[in-house]
């Protein structure tokens, strides 16, 4: 691996994973109330159009660091709807 990837991987790790602690906090808080609808709608479609230029271009970091971030993502915005009228 060259050090472009390597860097790539390591910003997509930390900026992937950065979103760990939102997913967790809703999970245990059983409240995702001050997360936008409009930010989570707006935020998936971006990585899901980030997720198939990587795929286009067969870019790991793009393709790993967008997958991660997307599944992330619509987990936070399934339990903002399961915990809607909690």
């Amino acid at each position: 691996m060259d050090f472009i990837t390597i860097l790539g991987l390591v910003a997509a790790t930390l900026t992937t994973f950065s979103f760990l602690p939102q997913l967790l906090k809703t999970w245990r808080s059983k409240s995702a109330k001050d997360v936008s609808y409009i930010m989570l709608i707006c935020f998936n479609i971006g990585i899901f159009l980030w997720l198939i230029y990587g795929l286009y271009l067969s870019s790991l970091p793009i393709i790993l660091a967008n997958l991660i971030t997307l599944i992330f993502n619509l987990i936070i915005l399934w339990l903002k709807i399961r915990y809607r009228k909690i």
